[in-house]
């Protein structure tokens, strides 16, 4: 069934759910600053609004707006920015 989620006093929530292929997730993020890890490779696809990335071994923050995804490797942390609520679905490799 599904997995709920809640991060960062409630400020990320998002639900679990299998692909036909992989583990996924779909949420939502409130306006601010993460820093997530992760265990496993991630896809990120951005699916409204926008949010800035600082990948792992990075100096720059790149922008993702909707339709736009960027991968994370596994046994990773980075860092997310917002200015406004947006949408994501992460898949898990």
């Amino acid at each position: 069934m599904f997995k709920i989620n809640e991060y960062f006093e409630g400020k990320v929530k998002s639900i679990g759910f299998q692909t036909e292929s992989l583990p996924a997730t779909v949420g939502v993020m409130a306006p601010g600053e993460y820093v997530f890890s992760t265990s496993r490779k991630e896809t990120m696809k951005i699916i409204s609004g926008a949010m800035r990335v600082r990948l792992p071994g990075s100096e720059t923050w790149t922008r993702y707006g909707e339709g736009e995804s960027f991968e994370v490797p596994a046994e990773a942390k980075f860092d997310v920015a917002l200015d406004g609520q947006t949408a994501y679905l992460c898949l898990y490799h």
